[in-house]
């Protein structure tokens, strides 16, 4: 990144310098909801605030890469949390996998059941939302489902990338796509689909998408921010992520 680009990375990032008793998290999109209750959670049990940014791990990742002051990383995956592990950014033995997400491909549309990903190829015309697979890990695991599915073909040149899994989201309930893959988190609530329908993608057709968090070297002797990823793995927290459609495998 130039100077410019690392001055508007630290202008924008500056109304979230952390102080003594605020953590600064960056989280991927698809744990936004579960996030924010857990905040929820963590600041009514402690004295501390937790500041949280969301966007794609990749975007996250090369964020933190280049200097962005975050102190606790929640990836949407595995490779990025090691691949900061071994370049220094982070504290080693601190990484954990918080959850294990799950992929629907849904349709907002109450009305227009998605019994089977047969909906995919049904209508020619339908646009297909998925994250961007080049920084966002549901992103890469719905490109890996349509191969394992054989619907290359049949996708090919209908598929609207969304920067994250959030964009991929909105581009289905806004009516601009008509199917998305997005994380069961977005759409589920106690084992239910909130809005429309949708159909899980078996977790065989594509690689587990094992969501790693790591706490960041500049925050290696912060107490408050070890306290979070502890409260984070506690039974009761789990229970909550359960709800949101997360598994523990």
């Amino acid at each position: 990144m130039n100077r410019l680009g690392l001055s508007l990375l630290a202008a924008y990032l500056w109304p979230l310098s952390a102080t003594a008793d605020e953590l600064l998290v960056a989280s991927a999109s698809n744990f936004s909801a579960p996030m924010a209750q857990l905040v929820l959670r963590f600041e009514g049990q402690t004295d501390h605030e937790v500041e949280v940014a969301y966007g794609s791990s990749g975007r996250l990742f090369a964020q933190i890469s280049n200097g962005a002051p975050f102190q606790i990383f929640f990836s949407a995956d595995q490779d990025k949390p090691e691949r900061l592990l071994a370049s220094g950014l982070a504290v080693p033995g601190t990484s954990f996998t918080y959850a294990t997400g799950a992929l629907v491909l849904w349709n907002a549309d109450d009305k227009a059941v998605v019994p089977d990903p047969s909906a995919l190829s049904q209508d020619p015309e339908l646009r297909i939302a998925i994250a961007n697979p080049r920084v966002a890990p549901y992103g890469a695991a719905a490109l890996e489902a349509i191969e394992s599915l054989a619907l290359s073909e049949a996708v090919s040149g209908r598929l609207v990338l969304g920067e994250n899994i959030a964009q991929a989201y909105q581009f289905v309930d806004s009516g601009n796509a008509s199917l998305g893959f997005v994380a069961k988190s977005q759409v589920v609530r106690d084992g239910r689909v909130r809005k429309g329908s949708g159909w899980e993608v078996p977790a065989n057709l594509h690689a587990p998408i094992r969501q790693d968090a790591v706490l960041l070297t500049r925050a290696r002797d912060c107490q408050p921010c070890q306290q979070f990823m502890a409260f984070v793995q506690q039974p009761e927290q789990q229970a909550l992520l359960a709800g949101w459609g997360y598994r523990f495998d």
